[in-house]
């Protein structure tokens, strides 16, 4: 199943999308669930949810474009968003780091997430803004301590990221938080495909594309730091809650590492595309341009 989170009527709801080959209609869940869940956080919450979301999408059929809605973030209110670092060794042997014993740990507010066809705002105060492909993660069952082997039954499935860095900012000093959290920078999409679609630690193909042109490719099982092992990792530290997002790292070929240096421009397109999963799309734009 894919799920999403989105506005319709000027009114914030979730819901998921037809089983057809388009993926262009939705169905809102939220007149049909809305008594037992508040939003998408809260269904995936709850164990038993999917099985009536379910049915309630095979009650309703799916009736809304997704033209004719306007989609948030996957997760528009998440508790956390945990990011990791220098995860894929190209990408440590690019930026002339070094493979680190445990993650590289950084965290994204909510504020700096985009959605898939968002535009992304270039800050007036950078154009070192670069573009990084990566698998986002989205806990559905909570814990504390989680052992690597139970990690994959708190998965609730999987989406794209743009974990976009402001790279003049994220020099500023040894943490990295002051280019990663510029406004709606990172951009989350276009939707969550349920746990139960993707085998456990089945490798994916990421790929990232700036104006058609291939910038990135890899496969998720060349991480270094793999999704269980981060689950069990950031458990230890305090609980994981439904809904947080751990954004897994970028494979080597990103903008900065390259001679000519390529940094996003605006008027440029960016698709970041994982198999089995979707196609996150984002234009960018100044951020004068765009619309609070």
């Amino acid at each position: 199943m894919k799920l999403i989170s989105f506005i319709s009527a000027g009114r914030a709801t979730f819901g998921a999308i037809s089983n057809a080959p388009a993926n262009d209609r939705a169905v809102d869940l939220g007149p049909l669930l809305g008594a037992r869940f508040a939003d998408l956080k809260a269904l995936l919450a709850d164990p038993r949810a999917l099985d009536a979301a379910r049915e309630a999408m095979h009650r309703a059929g799916a009736d809304l474009a997704l033209d004719a809605i306007t989609l948030l973030p996957v997760i528009p209110n998440p508790g956390a968003i945990w990011c990791v670092g220098l995860n894929y060794r190209d990408h440590v042997e690019e930026t002339k780091g070094r493979i680190a014993e445990k993650p590289v740990l950084f965290q994204r507010t909510a504020m700096s997430q985009a959605a898939h066809r968002q535009p992304i705002p270039r800050p007036p105060e950078s154009t070192a803004i670069d573009y990084e492909g990566e698998l986002a993660v989205v806990i559905g069952t909570g814990g504390r301590r989680i052992a690597e082997a139970d990690a994959w039954a708190h998965v609730a499935g999987y989406a794209c990221y743009n974990d976009v860095s402001v790279r003049d900012w994220q020099r500023h000093t040894s943490q990295w938080g002051p280019g990663k959290n510029f406004w709606r920078t990172g951009a989350f999409g276009p939707w969550l495909v349920t746990a139960d679609e993707i085998e456990a630690g089945a490798p994916l193909t990421l790929t990232t594309r700036v104006n058609g042109r291939e910038l990135q490719r890899a496969t998720t099982d060349m991480m270094i730091h793999g999704i269980a092992q981060l689950i069990a990792y950031l458990s230890t530290m305090a609980p994981l809650q439904p809904g947080d997002v751990l954004v897994t790292g970028t494979p080597g070929g990103v903008g900065m590492a390259r001679t000519p240096q390529i940094w996003l421009r605006p008027g440029d397109r960016v698709e970041i595309e994982i198999s089995r999963v979707g196609i996150l799309e984002n234009s960018v734009i100044d951020e004068a341009d765009a619309k609070s």
